[in-house]
């Protein structure tokens, strides 16, 4: 067997399987979890999907916007990361990440108000009258077409205040291949299954430290780019308590500056 067989042969056996075990396991684990909540008092609420689903590396791996950066669009992205400034690794894509069980990251439309651009959860501001679990079923609608019920959750994760004003309530929900994701233009610029691997990578998480403030700003490896909270930090948690079955809180890590805005 050449060298490439055996990288390729250790790439596919490290896929976690998308199965009836691994369903089990994560309910399992989340049903342990004892939910922090946090008041809403002064911030607005709002809720996110964690999308559990099965993704194939060849079909669900490719990056349509990275194709379309240049250089100098790379290092003005890159420019406000903290601790990026020597990262070659870093290209700002998440080519090739999927394969196997993996979870659902947006990238943001490049013409809304907030955030534009940026990583994110399907997911929004819970309107009056809904409960943060009805919000974050109706944005995955609107956001990325699925249309979610009570029987595709699995369980909740921790409260997540924001510096831009909100307190966020993840959940997560388990799709199989009856429900098919797809982008709303008007909001989602493109979707991408990121393999529950690629959250389990030994680099991931990585901590930094800004003058800004004395709480850690918590980054996710992702392909060449790096995922920061909010939506890193429910991915952290996520993989830490509903795929391997640890206690760990993340909502006191920082969000680099540029997500305070």
């Amino acid at each position: 067997m050449t060298s490439r067989a055996v990288r390729e042969t250790a790439r596919v056996t490290s896929e976690v399987l998308f199965d009836l075990s691994l369903q089990r396991r994560l309910r399992s684990n989340l049903d342990r979890h004892q939910v922090r909540e946090h008041s809403d008092e002064g911030l607005a609420r709002a809720a996110v999907c964690v999308v559990v689903l099965d993704s194939d590396a060849l079909i669900h791996g490719v990056d349509p916007l990275a194709s379309g950066e240049s250089t100098s669009d790379r290092k003005r992205l890159l420019a406000e990361i903290p601790g990026s400034t020597n990262d070659v690794e870093l290209t700002g894509s998440v080519e090739g990440t999927a394969g196997g069980a993996s979870v659902l990251l947006t990238r943001r439309g490049s013409r809304l108000k907030d955030h534009p651009g940026q990583w994110a959860l399907p997911g929004g501001r819970v309107d009056s009258g809904e409960t943060p679990l009805q919000a974050a079923m109706r944005e995955a609608s609107e956001e990325v077409g699925l249309n979610l019920t009570s029987d595709n959750l699995l369980g909740q994760l921790d409260d997540y205040p924001t510096r831009s004003g909100y307190v966020i309530s993840p959940f997560v929900f388990w799709i199989d291949g009856e429900l098919e994701p797809v982008a709303n233009p008007a909001e989602v610029a493109s979707i991408h299954r990121i393999s529950i691997r690629e959250l389990t990578r030994p680099d991931s998480p990585r901590f930094v430290k800004i003058p800004e403030s004395d709480r850690p700003v918590v980054q996710l490896p992702i392909g060449g780019d790096l995922i920061h909270a909010p939506t890193g930090a429910v991915l952290y948690q996520f993989r830490a308590v509903a795929f391997d079955g640890n206690s760990i809180r993340v909502d006191e890590l920082e969000q680099p500056v540029f997500a305070w805005r």
